[in-house]
């Protein structure tokens, strides 16, 4: 059964989108936006018809005022943790998801989940709280609860339908991700997992930018065994050690194909090149774990549980169990 906080008011799309900041109609695709320090300087910016206007505004640019409101917030969270990937379609939602259910099994530990895959939301689906609401109070957004001590939120909560398209540029996004850090009410937390998006784009750049004061633990870097993800995913490790975000490792997701009935494994994406060991080797990063590909993970997502407590016995689950006891003594080493 969920624990949903009910409040008086729903927030919406329409709500969030009209306290985003805006852009002018004929902008570039990538345009800062015109109350960014990089009005009129960016790339972005070459042959944008208002660029001379931007550049040479006088209006006073210092910081960010959200960063205080964010500070605040994210004084109540002990650990902040992004999951990245560099190629799409190699289970880091998935992997996100049962590393929260992993988190919140100690009814002791409280655990949210910020979604910031902002224009292909599956958080919601996967923690089973695809038709919920957020709903604001006067401190705030109230995060959608799967359990008393999970908690998550998400651009899917706000849109109208699921089948709704999120069609922003990178201005409104990083205005969705600044509210989403210092408007939501999370209380304290033991663990906040950020789910990114495939890359090293506006979101991820935001969210470090963001949390630049507060502290990122560090990020968990999902891959599959095949070349044409792991040379994304070198891209992504160098993209944590320019921008300061230490890694806390690799996990190299659908490692091979269990049979859920003889329990045998079979190599389905073959690791041509060394898989995520050769990686790991290569890049002085360590490797957390490989986790199988079983069938029932897909399921267990479409429904919303929680793998883990639906088939203990999977191999699976000991290589997802395995991971999450290593990230845990890695964050515990750090801090001494």
């Amino acid at each position: 059964m969920l624990a949903v906080q009910h409040q008086p008011a729903t927030t919406t799309s329409d709500q969030v989108s009209a306290s985003l900041p805006d852009i002018p109609s004929n902008a570039p695709q990538h345009c800062p936006g015109t109350e960014s320090e990089l009005a009129g300087k960016s790339d972005a910016c070459n042959g944008c018809a208002n660029q001379e206007i931007c550049a040479s505004s006088t209006k006073p640019k210092g910081p960010d005022p959200a960063l205080p409101f964010i500070r605040e917030r994210m004084a109540d969270v002990k650990h902040k943790i992004l999951v990245l990937s560099g190629k799409g379609g190699v289970g880091k939602s998935t992997f996100t998801a049962q590393l929260a259910w992993a988190f919140a099994s100690d009814e002791a530990t409280q655990t949210g989940v910020l979604d910031l895959d902002i224009c292909g939301p599956s958080i919601p689906t996967i923690l089973g709280l695809a038709n919920e609401q957020v709903h604001s109070s006067s401190s705030g957004w109230s995060p959608v609860y799967a359990q008393p001590n999970l908690a998550a939120i998400s651009v899917g909560f706000l849109l109208p339908s699921a089948k709704d398209a999120v069609m922003w540029r990178g201005p409104k996004k990083n205005g969705l991700i600044a509210q989403f850090l210092k408007d939501v009410d999370w209380g304290y937390l033991d663990y906040m997992l950020v789910d990114t998006p495939p890359g090293t784009s506006d979101e991820h750049l935001s969210v470090v930018q963001y949390l630049k004061e507060s502290g990122i633990d560090g990020a968990i870097l999902v891959t599959t065994p095949q070349e044409v993800a792991l040379q994304d995913v070198r891209r992504e490790i160098d993209f944590c050690r320019k921008v300061g975000v230490p890694i806390l490792g690799l996990v190299e997701n659908m490692a091979g194909f269990v049979c859920p009935g003889c329990k045998t494994e079979s190599k389905i994406f073959k690791p041509t090149t060394g898989g995520a060991k050769r990686l790991a080797e290569e890049t002085n990063v360590e490797l957390l774990g490989s986790v199988p590909l079983d069938p029932r993970i897909g399921k267990s997502a479409d429904y919303g549980v929680s793998f883990l407590d639906d088939y203990p016995d999977s191999p699976a689950t000991t290589a997802y169990l395995d991971i999450i006891d290593r990230i845990k003594e890695i964050l515990e080493e750090r801090k001494q």
